[in-house]
């Protein structure tokens, strides 16, 4: 396997600040508003978080055949993370209408 181009490392970077800065924002504006269900969405998007934790780490090592179990990391918490969002956001959903 190859060394990523230095744009794509960019990116990859660049995408994990941005999810920290959105689960940051998240909860801050759950905490001003006293919405639960917006603290619920923060805490969602942790594990997507973490898959992407795992995925950088193993192109740090070069993609090295023996962390090839991050990959498989990678991708249980890629599926529990979406699990996560999308009862996350049905719950919004829920309690947004429930206010209305």
């Amino acid at each position: 396997m190859h060394v990523l181009s230095l744009p794509t490392w960019f990116i990859h970077i660049l995408t994990l600040f941005e999810w920290l800065l959105a689960i940051f924002f998240i909860n801050q504006i759950s905490k001003q508003s006293n919405k639960k269900a917006l603290k619920w969405l923060a805490m969602a998007m942790l594990p997507n978080l973490a898959s992407a934790m795992a995925a950088i780490t193993w192109h740090i090592y070069d993609n090295p055949s023996s962390l090839y179990g991050l990959v498989y990391i990678q991708a249980l918490l890629t599926f529990i993370g979406n699990i996560c969002l999308a009862l996350a956001a049905w719950n919004l959903v829920k309690t947004e209408k429930q206010l209305i």
